[in-house]
């Protein structure tokens, strides 16, 4: 009973082995995600188009409930730059932003989230976050990091401009240059120049100066958090409000009301389909970084309790006021070289922007929009990886094909448009590439068992059997392909009275394609040759067991391609072994 609970309450695994010096790690390490979570969750919230402080609330229960059920020791959960992006573009067409039906349907699109990856951990349905290739969520993830870069100068340059898509937003920031506002101007580039420095160069500089690489790392981390409180400063020391520079205003205190959602069914439906791609973007990223920090330690990630846990965590987004969260992957890896050992450092992280929010919120009255949304131009940029492309391009055409359709996409239509054109030519490739299977023809190498392909080494060939090697499952879309080239090899082999299919890459043999074996079969009976298979895999024999194929094939089904020529070709066999002897002769005179 015990084990069974703890299955889906991890905690109460790790709980009984925890101490003082796991404690310590976790207390250090949730103070320095606490410092680096606080400007990034009032960032990712005005991003989202909601109050800054509604960042702060998604910063809290979520972690509390993936503490209780996350299987990772060092995961982050909260707000994430391109799942802000994505409630934006879900919610920006339908309310207006900051207003309060804008928030209310911020925690129920959380809330949607939340019971779909709940859903799919019930149905052990982790597996189709697989169809967003790697490719597809590299290229989405760039684009994305582009798109909000540039929905970002508007707060930089101080003007009023807004756009869908990158063409709209850069039309738009060239249309109103001349109203830039200079003050505005000099807060934002100023904190860019600093954001940027702290982040690439201060570790350098402190470690010149003596001090130690995980402290000078540390420090640079926090480095948002020192922009803030400058900006702060200097805004209030200057009266750069009264001068036109925007601020944040008073943000109100207090711990969030525990509440549901207002469950509008209608609305419920429009929002249903971004609620999914949600789920699935944030459960991937969220995966993959967990899964990357576990193997340095050698830990073990349960992708269907992740499910469960952040499906956990987006519902307490929603009770709390909050909108959708997942794994980020910077403060994950903070959270990991900081030295946590267990989810309870999110917990503690929660406590600390608990805090933060009962007793310094009035300090964030006069922060500038300007600092903000330079801390989210220096995160996104860091997650641009137009490289990747190019890399991508060299290995796999077809991928790099669906990773620009995937960027091209997010830049010029939208969000959600993007990651649905680049999983649709994604899954179009994939039917595409494996219509077409690679089918060899093999021969034997000389002295030994193996069989290769006749076009690449010097084999061996029956001139009684015909060894065809198909290096692929068989299913409708290569059914009627694997007919056409059984057909073209029997005319290029017309001594051939036999015709040994070698399965070892096929791992599935659906209905149509039982159906084209049947047709084959039928064909070279007419035509006077027999069909065999060889090294037929298990689970796909269990399935030929329960049908008439086998009856009606005529041929035999062989353990290796070698046991098949030994029965039906003895003699070419046998000249394959005079070979070997041949060889090995020629070795033992050079030798003596």
């Amino acid at each position: 009973m015990k084990q069974r609970l703890a299955r889906y309450l991890p905690i109460l695994e790790w709980v009984r082995h925890y101490d003082r010096a796991a404690a310590a790690k976790d207390s250090l390490a949730a103070l320095i995600v606490t410092l680096m979570l606080i400007p990034q969750s009032l960032a990712y919230a005005m991003l989202a188009g909601l109050p800054p402080v509604t960042g702060l609330y998604a910063s809290m229960l979520p972690l509390i409930a993936y503490t209780l059920f996350g299987t990772s020791r060092t995961l982050a959960v909260g707000p994430v730059a391109v799942v802000s992006l994505m409630t934006a573009a879900a919610l920006g067409p339908l309310f207006a932003p900051g207003s309060e039906e804008y928030a209310g349907a911020a925690m129920l699109l959380a809330l949607l989230s939340g019971a779909v990856l709940l859903l799919m951990a019930v149905l052990r349905l982790g597996f189709l976050a697989n169809f967003l290739s790697h490719p597809v969520i590299s290229g989405f993830i760039s684009a994305s990091g582009i798109l909000i870069a540039l929905g970002q100068l508007k707060h930089i340059l101080g003007i009023s401009t807004g756009g869908e898509n990158a063409v709209e937003l850069i039309w738009g920031l060239l249309g109103a240059l001349s109203q830039m506002h200079l003050p505005t101007f000099i807060v934002g580039t100023t904190s860019l120049l600093f954001l940027y420095l702290v982040r690439s160069r201060l570790s350098t500089w402190l470690q010149r100066l003596g001090m130690s690489p995980h402290i000078a790392g540390t420090l640079s981390k926090i480095g948002p958090v020192a922009a803030l409180l400058l900006a702060i400063a200097a805004v209030s020391v200057f009266q750069l409000a009264d001068a036109g520079v925007r601020v944040v205003g008073a943000v109100p205190g207090g711990l969030p009301s525990m509440r549901l959602p207002t469950l509008d069914m209608t609305l419920a439906l429009q929002l249903l389909p971004a609620a999914v791609l949600i789920s699935l973007v944030g459960f991937v990223e969220s995966v993959s970084v967990a899964q990357t920090l576990a193997a340095k330690r050698r830990e073990r990630i349960e992708p269907n309790q992740e499910l469960v846990a952040l499906g956990g965590a987006n519902v307490a987004a929603a009770l709390s006021g909050g909108f959708p969260v997942t794994g980020g992957f910077a403060r994950s890896v903070v959270n990991f070289d900081a030295g946590a050992q267990t989810p309870l450092a999110g917990a503690l992280t929660a406590v600390g922007i608990g805090l933060t929010v009962l007793l310094f919120t009035p300090l964030f009255r006069n922060l500038p929009h300007a600092v903000l949304a330079a801390t989210i131009i220096v995160a996104v940029l860091s997650l641009v990886d137009l490289s990747a492309l190019r890399r991508t391009w060299r290995y796999s055409r077809q991928d790099a094909a669906a990773m620009a359709a995937t960027m091209l996409g997010v830049l010029l239509i939208g969000v959600e448009s993007g990651i649905l054109l680049g999983v649709g030519l994604s899954l179009l490739l994939f039917l595409w590439r494996t219509s077409q299977p690679h089918i060899a023809v093999v021969g034997q190498l000389p002295g030994s068992e193996h069989f290769r392909n006749i076009e690449r080494f010097a084999v061996i060939q029956s001139p009684r059997v015909l060894s065809v090697r198909v290096d692929e499952s068989l299913y409708f879309p290569n059914a009627r392909f694997l007919e056409d080239r059984v057909a073209e090899l029997i005319g290029r082999y017309p001594q051939a009275e036999h015709l040994v299919l070698m399965c070892p890459g096929v791992n599935l043999i659906d209905a149509s394609a039982l159906e084209s074996l049947e047709a084959i079969t039928a064909r070279l009976h007419t035509a006077g040759i027999q069909l065999h298979l060889s090294e037929v895999k298990g689970p796909v024999m269990d399935r030929l067991r329960n049908t008439d194929f086998l009856a009606h094939l005529g041929g035999q089904v062989f353990i290796s391609q070698y046991e098949a020529l030994l029965a039906l070709d003895p003699d070419t066999t046998h000249h394959a072994r005079e070979r070997q002897r041949e060889c090995f002769g020629n070795i033992k005179e050079n030798a003596g």
